[in-house]
């Protein structure tokens, strides 16, 4: 989900050896870059239009043509040289089964956030709804949850303090087969979590649910 940790998370597996392309390294909303490839955002975006969607009007079911196929094969051709190439987009929840249906090796790594984060977090960004965006939180980690039972793969948790998210991380990267240490100047930084919410909101019994679900996979 937006406003998750999705950059922090990222942005540690570019140091650990992921290539990303070419990634945006720096935005107004987030000083180190939400490490996006541009032609992955804008594949995820015509994807979603042409099922008369969006990133924050998620739709329950979404089909691929063929030129959305076409083009998500020649993005990764690209990069077929890359010992390890990735990316980040967290409408690709919205997405994913066309990506699978194109490439069903992939392998994933999952972070999700506390919904009243997130909500005062897209809130502070762009003036939505806090409602609009717990609503959002829970149509995103649904999908999270969904793929997680599917497919087994790590989720951390961005709420974590910050030893014990390193860990976790430095536990995914080994899971991922990726580099066993972190650099030195690690990615990671708690001014990226900001942004804390209201604890007097009070979260629907579905989103309630489904936040429990998620910290304990993610323990």
């Amino acid at each position: 989900m937006h406003r998750s940790g999705t950059s922090c998370l990222t942005g540690s597996l570019q140091e650990a050896g992921v290539d990303l392309g070419n990634c945006h390294t720096w935005n107004p909303h987030n000083l180190k870059g939400n490490r996006e490839n541009q032609d992955v955002v804008d594949l995820n975006d015509d994807v979603l239009a042409d099922n008369n969607a969006s990133w924050d009007t998620p739709s329950r079911r979404v089909l691929w043509s063929e030129t959305h196929y076409l083009r998500a094969k020649e993005l990764i051709e690209r990069h077929a040289a890359s010992p390890c190439f990735g990316f980040k987009d967290p409408r690709t929840l919205l997405t994913l089964d066309g990506w699978l249906t194109a490439f069903p090796d992939l392998s994933f790594i999952g972070i999700f956030r506390d919904p009243i984060n997130v909500a005062q977090s897209l809130h502070n960004r762009s003036g939505m709804p806090l409602e609009q965006g717990l609503s959002l939180w829970y149509q995103y980690n649904r999908r999270l949850w969904s793929y997680y039972r599917s497919y087994g793969f790590p989720v951390l948790c961005f709420d974590d303090d910050a030893e014990v998210f390193k860990a976790k991380l430095h536990k995914s990267l080994l899971h991922l087969g990726l580099a066993t240490e972190l650099s030195s100047a690690s990615f990671y930084d708690e001014a990226l979590r900001s942004a804390e919410g209201d604890r007097s909101i009070k979260l629907g019994w579905r989103v309630s649910r489904l936040f429990k679900k998620l910290k304990q996979i993610a323990e």
